[in-house]
């Protein structure tokens, strides 16, 4: 894959991730985090009386939403986090499925304007995903550069019950990866490797169940430094993924996890 390739803009298909969105305690200290992180831009757009949602652009291209956190949400005890959409045809039909297949449907579905139809669902083992079927955007305009989404992880006390979950909702097929000590079980959409799961251990803490997003970066390093500087915690030093390329696990400034990853280059 060439940096052009890149470049070009994502073909979203069903099944595949296609948004990331930060909900967070403080949307400006959020965005005085990332935007020299990552160099996004905000776009402010009023949703109501209390509620704004920042597009997150990045080299003029949506990448990402951004809001403060509603009162009820934080009253339910919902921290800060990043939320990963996956594409759909029909929200609804995914819902009815996803609760036949022991899901719980958080919110929705629900129309967000003209823009699609969406719908937050908890799976079996208790890790929270969205789902959306485009209307007027189709999700994110660039995937997999620096400053961009470029995958999400399922970390899971059952990845069993998990993989068989998602293989059924969403025609995604499984293969093991790796030879390490943690085993690593890669999601495939029509075969293309998209996102991964790994069972989560009892020395990694009272951590529950949850879907982590990386962002491509240029530098791992230089990018933990950075974040850092601009007020994160280090929950995972910068480490290589032998084949893939060095990644790290960062916690924000309001609290909310995420990953980033430099890839090596596919010959």
């Amino acid at each position: 894959m060439t940096e052009a390739r890149m470049q070009e803009t994502p073909e979203i298909k069903p099944g595949n991730f296609c948004w990331v969105e930060l909900g967070t305690s403080d949307s400006d200290a959020a965005k005085k985090f990332y935007g020299p992180l990552f160099g996004w831009e905000f776009q402010d757009n009023p949703m109501g009386p209390d509620m704004v949602y920042s597009m997150v652009k990045l080299d003029g291209k949506d990448v990402g939403g951004l809001y403060k956190l509603m009162p009820d949400m934080v009253t339910q005890g919902i921290p800060p986090h990043w939320l990963t959409y996956v594409a759909v045809t029909n929200a609804d039909e995914k819902v009815e499925k996803a609760k036949a297949e022991g899901a719980t449907v958080m919110n929705g579905p629900f129309d967000v304007a003209t823009h699609g139809r969406m719908a937050v669902i908890k799976d079996p083992t208790g890790a929270v995903f969205a789902v959306w079927q485009p209307g007027d955007n189709k999700g994110s305009g660039v995937w997999g550069v620096p400053g961009a989404a470029t995958w999400s992880e399922l970390g899971t006390g059952d990845t069993e019950k998990a993989a068989e979950f998602y293989k059924k909702l969403f025609n995604w097929t499984t293969e093991p990866f790796g030879g390490g000590p943690t085993p690593y079980t890669l999601f495939k959409n029509d075969g293309m490797g998209i996102g991964g799961a790994y069972k989560l251990m009892p020395e990694m803490g009272p951590v529950p169940p949850h879907w982590l997003v990386y962002f491509s970066v240029e530098d791992a390093d230089a990018t933990v430094q950075k974040a850092t500087e601009l007020g994160a915690q280090v929950m995972r030093p910068a480490e290589d993924i032998p084949g893939v390329g060095r990644f790290a696990i960062l916690i924000d400034p309001q609290g909310a996890a995420f990953a980033i990853i430099k890839t090596q280059p596919h010959g």
